[in-house]
């Protein structure tokens, strides 16, 4: 890892299910990361404020309530009207195979779907945000 990077992890949405994201948070956490989770039932805009507010790297989104289509898609557009394009997004819950290119095309750098190896995640994070440093 060039630096340590700070991630903001959020659930988005009315979502209360928030086992998994604090798994993430915790495993990023053991593996360098600066991670901030914001905490059940985020707007879009709470998560791009947050992001603004701690200088974040990336954000890390958590849906399991089907409302992934909706909520990723406008948390990048809530960023952008903050001009934080260079802020990496990436997601994971419950999210069907079908629906992955549509969020790629609206702007999240990677899903992944439960039982995706915790190293596998913090290990694509540290590699896709060290490429950015360049």
């Amino acid at each position: 890892m060039k630096r340590p990077y700070r991630v903001i992890v959020a659930k988005p949405g009315l979502d209360g299910h928030d086992r998994g994201v604090k798994v993430i948070a915790r495993a990023l956490r053991d593996a360098g990361f600066e991670v901030i989770y914001t905490g059940l039932f985020q707007t879009p805009a709470q998560v791009a404020t947050s992001a603004m507010q701690e200088d974040a790297d990336a954000v890390g989104l958590s849906v399991l309530s089907g409302a992934h289509l909706t909520l990723f898609p406008r948390v990048v557009e809530e960023l952008a009207e903050r001009e934080l394009d260079d802020v990496l997004v990436f997601g994971g819950g419950i999210i069907p195979e079908a629906d992955v290119a549509e969020l790629e095309a609206a702007g999240v750098a990677r899903i992944f779907t439960p039982g995706a190896p915790l190293d596998e995640i913090a290990a694509w994070l540290e590699a896709a945000l060290d490429a950015r440093e360049g």
